[in-house]
C-alpha cells in the first residue's frame, strides 16, 4: 500500500506495551479512571470483587520457588479483530467498528453478561451499583464520556471521545489527521512511555513496527481471537 492508498484507507488502531519499560505504576489505570468517568471503588464493591477497573495490572508468576518473578501486565480491552463478545450478545450492543475498536452501546445493553463470560481476558464489567463518587470528586467528571446506569457492561472503548475530538479538530482545519494526535488517556499519562498507540496497517507508524518485532506477543493468541493489543518481551 503507498502512501495515497493509505491516506484514504481507515485506520486499524492498535496499542503495543512494552513490558521492559512499564514499571507498574498504575499510572495508566488512574488515568483511566479519571479519563472515564469510571466511580471508585466502595468497601462493598472491593468485598464482593465487583470494582470496575477498565485497565487492570494483571499478576504473571514466573519461576519456581526460591526463583520466583512477579511480572504485573497492563491488561486494557483487547479490541480483538475476532471478537467473542460479538458473537453472543443478543440485542447487538457491543459491536466492532470499521477502524477495529470495540464499541459498548450502552443504551442497548440489557446486562445480561454474555459478552463477560465470553471473554477471555476478562476485560467487561457489569456495573452493579449505581456510580457514585466521593464528594470532592463530583466536580471533576469528564463531561465528554457518559455516566454509565446500573445495570449495564462497561469497557475500555481507547478512549473513543479522543478520536471524535481529533477529527473534528482536523476537519475544521481541512487537514487529515496526523500521526500521534489521538492517543488514549493511558498511553499519554504512561511516564516511562512505555505504550505506544497508532494505526497498525500502517507500516510507516512506529506501533506496527513494533508489532512485528521479534519481542512482540499476544495474550491467549493461540485462541484465535486476534487481539490488537501487543506487548513487548522483557529483557530480550
Amino acid at each position: 500500500m503507498n502512501e495515497t492508498e493509505h491516506a484514504k484507507a481507515r485506520p486499524r488502531w492498535g496499542m503495543v506495551i512494552d513490558l521492559d519499560r512499564c514499571d507498574a505504576c498504575q499510572g495508566c489505570t488512574t488515568a483511566c479512571q479519571t479519563e472515564n468517568n469510571i466511580p471508585p471503588p466502595t468497601p462493598q464493591s472491593a468485598a464482593q470483587d465487583r470494582s470496575i477497573r477498565w485497565m487492570e495490572l494483571l499478576p504473571n508468576v514466573e519461576g519456581e520457588y526460591p526463583r520466583v518473578k512477579l511480572r504485573l501486565i497492563p491488561r486494557p480491552c483487547m479490541h480483538c479483530d475476532k471478537p467473542p463478545c460479538i458473537k453472543v450478545c443478543p440485542v447487538g450492543a457491543t459491536a466492532i467498528g470499521a477502524e477495529g475498536i470495540i464499541a459498548q452501546v450502552y443504551a442497548r445493553c440489557i446486562g445480561c453478561r454474555y459478552c463477560t463470560t465470553a471473554c477471555p481476558y476478562t476485560a467487561r464489567y457489569f456495573n452493579w451499583y449505581p456510580p457514585r463518587w466521593p464528594e470532592q470528586l463530583s466536580q471533576s467528571l469528564n463531561p465528554d464520556v457518559s455516566v454509565r446506569p446500573r445495570g449495564v457492561v462497561e469497557k475500555c472503548s481507547f478512549c473513543h471521545h479522543r478520536l471524535q475530538k481529533a477529527r473534528d479538530k482536523a476537519a475544521a482545519e481541512k487537514r487529515e489527521l496526523r500521526p500521534g494526535e489521538y492517543l488514549p488517556a493511558c498511553v499519554e499519562a504512561c511516564p516511562t512511555k512505555a505504550m505506544f498507540f497508532g494505526d497498525l496497517d500502517d507500516p510507516r507508524s512506529e506501533v506496527a513496527q513494533l508489532a512485528r518485532s521479534p519481542r512482540s506477543f499476544r495474550l491467549l493468541e493461540d485462541l484465535g481471537t486476534e487481539p490488537k493489543v501487543f506487548y513487548l518481551r522483557e529483557g530480550e
